[in-house]
């Protein structure tokens, strides 16, 4: 029987994924958490066959629990679910070693799916974003993917017109810590402020 750990910081949302998962039969245990730090003293005290992990909670995001359940477990495998757009997180949810990725809006029908496969070692894509790959392989690689995981995250925030200290704010950093973020995503974007981060990002489709 499968033991699988739903985090997400919203209780609504976890209910529901446990709802689904506990109609498995294969699936026994489906614990819960609700931040990073009960998500990882979870992990540390209690085997697990998979981790359902939600990309944007307060602090500490996922994609940060997600590299540091990786560093120290790396055989367990962890699927990434969010609200955003695969275009935005998924190639650097897959690159940091989630064995898939989910929009919520799909994970109803694709839930089961998606934890058989990953439990059984493979990976979890969706179709669209598995034709989009084929093309990824003869493109030049975009400016943003040298960012590093911090600075993609506060491009984003900068993108959707958010000012530095609601940013500081959201990512629990100091407003110091975010404006040089700042500054070197407007080296390595090779743009001149943040209305051009908002044209780059909305060019290449990392905001809506």
């Amino acid at each position: 029987m499968l033991r699988i750990l739903v985090v997400d910081d919203h209780p609504v949302v976890r209910q529901g994924l446990k709802y689904i998962l506990s109609g498995e039969p294969q699936i026994g245990t489906v614990g819960e958490a609700s931040n990073s730090q009960e998500a990882l003293n979870l992990v540390r005290t209690s085997p697990w066959d998979a981790v359902i992990l939600d990309i944007a909670m307060p602090g500490r995001g996922g994609l940060d629990i997600l590299k540091e359940l990786k560093r120290d477990y790396p055989k367990l495998p962890v699927l990434i679910l969010s609200m955003h757009p695969e275009e935005q997180y998924a190639m650097r949810a897959l690159k940091e070693g989630a064995a898939g990725y989910m929009n919520k809006e799909s994970a109803p029908y694709d839930l089961l799916t998606a934890i058989k496969k990953i439990t059984r070692g493979g990976k979890y894509i969706s179709p669209a974003l598995s034709e989009k790959l084929l093309f990824i392989v003869d493109t030049e690689k975009p400016l943003h993917e040298n960012l590093s995981t911090r600075e993609f995250q506060v491009m984003l925030l900068i993108a959707s017109g958010k000012g530095i200290s609601r940013i500081a704010e959201e990512m629990s950093l100091s407003v110091k810590t975010v404006g040089t973020y700042r500054t070197r995503i407007l080296e390595k974007l090779n743009v001149a402020n943040n209305a051009e981060i908002m044209r780059y990002a909305m060019q290449h489709k990392l905001i809506e």
